[in-house]
């Protein structure tokens, strides 16, 4: 990914970037959507230094990357993948992992893909301890991760869900994350990789860990034309409401920008778990145990994107349609008749 200094006596031609950024507080100015675009252009193809991209990546950490940093990076990554054409309605990006509370928001997910909404989920494995990551739990409910784009279009023809890392389909940003723990930091590859949106579905979901990036996110979707889509503070910093607190969307429905707040769910907060046991969560699905705060964040969830997806027109219909849905999922009707079951049999 990066090349070998023989630069010693010329300066570099990423060496410009680098300088944008790093002059100082009265020389620094962030970078323009083409200077962004063509900067991480050279880092995709391998065009920087080791030392280079270390500096960059950690001077636009300090710096905080703007709308326009963050759309010329995700634009030069979606140039760089040229992504066949696969009709998909949802894309849906996961990359925090979760440390407190099980992944509900897949559940979330499943109950879409069998109302026939085509989701498509992308992220990464494991770059943070104790966290836990989709690609971990996808294989427990039945799913194996799909490798290539041929077997994206298979699942998503099949099952109306597939999942795609990022490893698989880009992976010089694979390995820009796994800097994390030779940097000490985040850097903005973790943001800009909720904003790819790959296969150019209609609609997108993001979350992020801090407030702050909620504005940041929409706009930079806002320059990259995107027409429908919902940026959250997840909990974890994945896509999942927080049935314990109020959740503000900053969102663009039809092109336009707009921020609408849902309300708690409950009064008072929940604990987290002890421990992730899986035959639990997997329980829950298949509607044999309950789980106050896990179904509500499946519902809240699901009445999310079901907005997103203009298919309910305010949060009172959307969050009906929700419950409806995941009182009718074909896994619990499945267990409570004693069928065999499989999770994705959509």
């Amino acid at each position: 990914m990066v090349m070998k200094n023989i630069y010693r006596h010329s300066e570099h031609p990423f060496a410009q970037y680098v300088r944008i950024l790093g002059k100082g507080k009265s020389g620094s100015r962030s970078l323009s959507f083409e200077e962004a675009h063509t900067a991480f252009g050279m880092i995709l193809t391998g065009d920087v230094l080791e030392a280079q991209l270390g500096a960059f990546l950690m001077l636009l950490r300090v710096k905080e990357e703007s709308p326009e940093e963050l759309a010329g990076f995700v634009q030069a990554t979606r140039d760089w993948l040229n992504a066949p054409h696969i009709s998909v309605d949802l894309d849906w990006s996961s990359y925090a992992g979760k440390r407190k509370h099980y992944p509900w928001f897949l559940l979330a997910a499943l109950v879409l893909a069998e109302n026939g909404v085509r989701v498509f989920m992308h992220g990464v494995s494991g770059h943070t301890v104790n966290r836990l990551y989709t690609e971990e739990v996808l294989p427990v409910l039945g799913h194996n991760l799909c490798q290539t784009w041929h077997e994206v279009q298979e699942t998503l023809d099949t099952r109306n869900f597939a999942y795609l890392s990022l490893d698989a389909y880009c992976p010089p940003l694979a390995e820009m994350i796994q800097l994390r723990n030779v940097l000490g930091l985040r850097s903005p590859v973790h943001t800009l990789s909720r904003l790819i949106n790959p296969l150019n579905a209609q609609s997108s979901l993001q979350a992020i860990f801090h407030p702050a990036y909620r504005e940041s996110h929409q706009k930079a979707a806002q320059l990259l034309n995107y027409q429908n889509t919902m940026v959250i503070k997840g909990e974890g910093g994945e896509f999942e409401r927080n049935p314990d607190g109020r959740c503000l969307v900053k969102g663009i429905q039809d092109g336009e920008l707009y921020d609408l707040e849902w309300p708690m769910m409950f009064e008072e907060r929940h604990q987290a778990e002890e421990a992730f046991e899986l035959d639990d969560f997997l329980a829950v699905w298949r509607g044999k145990k309950p789980h106050q705060y896990g179904e509500a964040a499946v519902i809240g969830t699901l009445a999310l994107a079901l907005m997103g997806l203009k298919k309910a027109t305010d949060p009172e219909a959307a969050l009906t349609l929700a419950q409806r849905w995941w009182k009718h999922r074909k896994a619990a009707k499945k267990a409570q008749s004693g069928e065999q079951i499989d999770l994705f049999d959509l």
